[in-house]
């Protein structure tokens, strides 16, 4: 069975990508990241008709190169600069950097390995490739397409009869069903609904012009793991002021939870909670972690209803509903909803990821705000990390106890 090119345009992946990578680009070339795919769902098999299809769409993948008109596309993005507009013109994904297998009992491996620049933008391309692959491969796609275009049809009959009445913006193309079916389903929310305020994916944004939507993901703070002067425990504070010192404030949330948020409140500290615009929430229990930095930000003097909080974690729109109603006259309230969007059927989506796991040659880790989430290659190295960041968190609280702080 072969399929039709699945990547087609090097702008169809998440706008966070470039965000990260322009900041790779101009403080820190010389980093060599390595990336695995993992799938967290038990008994998926994946076969060889599968890899040999997907090794054909990596190599597609790897073939193409920006057009013009998305290079200008960027350039008119406000916080895109022009001479990393420029190192795009001349890049694209290599295939050397890339391999793939599958073991006897179908289950697929993935690395990417090579600079981290380059590297990095393997990930979302290369997961929307598996997560098509395989669903046109393993199921009947038409049904799968029916199903997801009745539920899509009720989700918007839901916000127009006023169900719902949040806005949010969709982030998924990770765990999508298909390329064409993304593109239908945002552009039906965009046109038919007020409540789609934007996409992640960067090539829908321009295709109808709608607002790109993302700021950095775990791996960005992950990186500061790899190099060797940065003590551990305090990668989110060298992670956000090169994020700053980049943007100035613009393009301004902070994802809390790479090492855990109670790490994160640590240094996000008074210049911080000014610089940035709002935070982002993406594991453990939403109510309580937006509790906590409600309260962060009212021990600063700030008020949190100036303040964006950015719910993104396995979301559907009754939960997001459900939080809309309890946070909105606390803060300013925005989602990131991903795979209800893009991969509701009657089959269950695929929970994949592909995660950095070393970077120049070192270990590093999430952690996150729900232990199944933590992801680490080296266990060893996990052990370590998380007792650097409870050393850190339990000498404050003595510094606190003691009246030193």
């Amino acid at each position: 069975m072969k399929l039709e090119p699945i990547i087609v345009s090097l702008l169809d992946t998440d706008l966070y990508k470039f965000n990260m990578d322009q900041v790779i680009f101009h403080k820190h070339t010389d980093l060599i990241g390595e990336y695995y795919f993992k799938c967290r769902d038990e008994g998926v098999v994946f076969t060889q008709e599968m890899l040999e299809e997907i090794n054909a769409q990596i190599a597609h993948l790897c073939s193409l190169r920006f057009k013009k008109a998305e290079l200008d596309y960027l350039r008119s993005i406000r916080f895109i600069k022009p001479d990393y507009v420029e190192f795009l013109r001349l890049w694209h994904p290599i295939r050397d950097y890339v391999s793939t297998s599958l073991d006897e009992s179908g289950m697929l491996t993935v690395a990417v390995k090579g600079p981290l620049f380059s590297a990095m933008q393997f990930e979302i391309y290369l997961l929307e490739i598996i997560s098509e692959v395989y669903f046109r491969m393993n199921y009947d796609y038409a049904e799968l397409r029916r199903a997801a275009e009745e539920r899509l049809s009720q989700k918007i009959a839901d916000f127009n009869s006023g169900k719902y009445t949040f806005r949010f913006a969709e982030f998924g193309c990770r765990r999508r069903l298909s390329r064409e079916w993304q593109d239908e389903m945002v552009r039906r929310f965009s046109q038919e609904t007020e409540n789609c305020v934007g996409t992640s994916n960067v090539y829908l944004a321009m295709k109808y012009n709608m607002t790109p939507i993302g700021t950095y993901a775990h791996e960005f703070v992950q990186m500061y793991q790899g190099i060797d002067e940065i003590p551990l425990a305090y990668t989110n504070h060298y992670a956000m002021e090169d994020w700053y010192d980049e943007y100035k404030g613009d393009n301004g949330t902070a994802l809390t939870d790479t090492i855990t948020t109670d790490l994160f409140l640590l240094d996000f500290n008074h210049s911080m909670v000014n610089n940035y615009s709002g935070v982002r929430h993406d594991s453990g229990d939403p109510y309580e972690w937006a509790e906590k930095i409600i309260n962060h930000y009212k021990e600063y003097g700030v008020d949190p209803r100036t303040k964006q909080l950015l719910f993104s974690d396995s979301l559907n729109f009754d939960r997001a509903q459900e939080l809309y109603d309890h946070f909105k006259d606390k803060a300013k309230v925005s989602f990131g909803i991903g795979t209800f969007c893009s991969n509701d059927t009657n089959v269950r989506p695929l929970n994949i990821v592909i995660k950095l796991q070393y970077v120049n040659g070192r270990p590093v880790a999430k952690l996150s705000d729900c232990e199944g989430k933590a992801m680490c290659m080296d266990e060893v190295y996990l052990a370590y990390l998380k007792n650097s960041v409870k050393f850190r968190l339990e000498r404050v609280r003595h510094l606190k106890e003691a009246g030193l702080v």
